[in-house]
């Protein structure tokens, strides 16, 4: 019997996870998993509501109150997640470069020119650089662990953070397509000067010229420029929840809106999730609230389904939880929401998950 058979054997998931254990407090080492969460606690660029760099640490400590026993993948546990130890460096630098950025956002809004400001001129380019490096490292690292056989989850952080990830599966599995969760379209272009704005991660992202195609889903939020690059792109599907919304009151089922967005993935796709994507009560605290949205089940009920077709899933990022100071609920549903996508990433990898629990 191996170390991790053993480990299995005498371990309870009946009970709450081990506090000083990895993520959802399983007994098991990065070698032993299966899955590895890559945190990245980053919100340099944001311009509205903070938190999302403290995501991570959130939905790590609620992680270990999340019950084991998933009614689809009750076995998931059993595989191993494991949550990467990632250099001191990414968060110190973020406080430190968004100390500098919040200046720059302070002037823009005054509708102010930077270029009458050197000073503030200067530290956008050290902003610019510096999420360049970090888009270098988290690359290099994500490179690692899949070159080890891991599946690999990136947990943001803003929406920002997976761009590396993005250009790590790029080199390792080549050409594939994203399925974009979220409020809002992140296209625009260098929002407020910053390259590597939380705002312009989809932008950047089809600039890629390994990714075929972006389906977003549960849009409610963009600007003119956004539209533009959509209307210029052959890359891009917009489903709004303005438009789901409409055609569910009329009568078609979410099965069948499900459906129509997986047939226009190609046969190799990544999940980008934007918790703000969900009705803001699962996520009170997130960066940029706008009203409507998905409700958990929906959200879960796609996964699922993709997780069930034809399409290779190669993986998977978690952005904008940012975690309340009065209560743990951003955190909490953070925490399941992860879950229950590794649980998808493990099924559609054809690993072993177990019989889905029906009553």
């Amino acid at each position: 019997m191996s170390t991790k058979e053993q480990k299995i054997a005498h371990f309870d998931p009946s009970q709450p996870g081990l506090a000083d254990a990895s993520i959802y407090g399983l007994p098991f080492t990065a070698d032993e998993s299966e899955i590895i969460v890559v945190p990245v606690p980053w919100e340099v660029t944001v311009s509205y509501g903070a938190g999302a760099s403290e995501g991570p640490e959130a939905i790590l400590e609620a992680s270990y109150q999340v019950d084991l026993l998933h009614q689809e993948f009750p076995d998931l546990w059993k595989l191993g997640i494991y949550m990467d130890e990632v250099p001191q460096e990414w968060k110190l630098n973020s406080a430190k470069y968004k100390a500098l950025a919040q200046p720059i956002i302070e002037a823009l809004e005054a509708g102010e020119d930077l270029s009458t400001h050197p000073t503030l001129l200067a530290n956008l380019q050290l902003i610019n650089t510096a999420c360049a490096n970090l888009n270098t490292a988290l690359k290099d690292r994500v490179s690692t662990w899949l070159k080890k056989g891991k599946r690999v989850v990136l947990l943001g952080g803003d929406h920002s953070t997976p761009f590396g990830y993005y250009q790590a599966l790029a080199e390792h599995y080549g050409h594939f397509g994203i399925l974009h969760f979220d409020a809002h379209m992140d296209l625009r272009i260098a929002y407020e000067g910053f390259t590597f704005s939380h705002a312009s991660i989809m932008y950047n992202t089809v600039q890629l010229q390994e990714i075929t195609k972006l389906v977003q889903v549960g849009i409610r939020d963009f600007c003119e420029q956004e539209v533009d690059v959509v209307k210029n792109s052959g890359k891009i599907h917009v489903f709004t929840d303005n438009d789901l919304k409409s055609r569910q009151f009329e009568g078609q089922t979410w099965k069948q809106q499900v459906d129509e967005m997986i047939a226009l993935l190609p046969d190799a796709v990544a999940v980008s999730f934007d918790i703000d994507a969900l009705y803001r009560w699962y996520c009170p605290n997130t960066g940029t609230p706008v009203p409507g949205g998905l409700s958990y089940e929906q959200a879960t009920y796609m996964l699922t389904a993709l997780a069930h077709s034809n399409k290779k899933i190669i993986g998977i990022d978690l952005v904008e939880v940012a975690p309340g100071d009065q209560d743990e609920w951003d955190g909490n549903v953070g925490a399941r929401l992860l879950f229950h996508m590794c649980g998808v990433l493990a099924k559609n990898s054809g690993l072993h998950t177990g019989t889905p629990i029906t009553f």
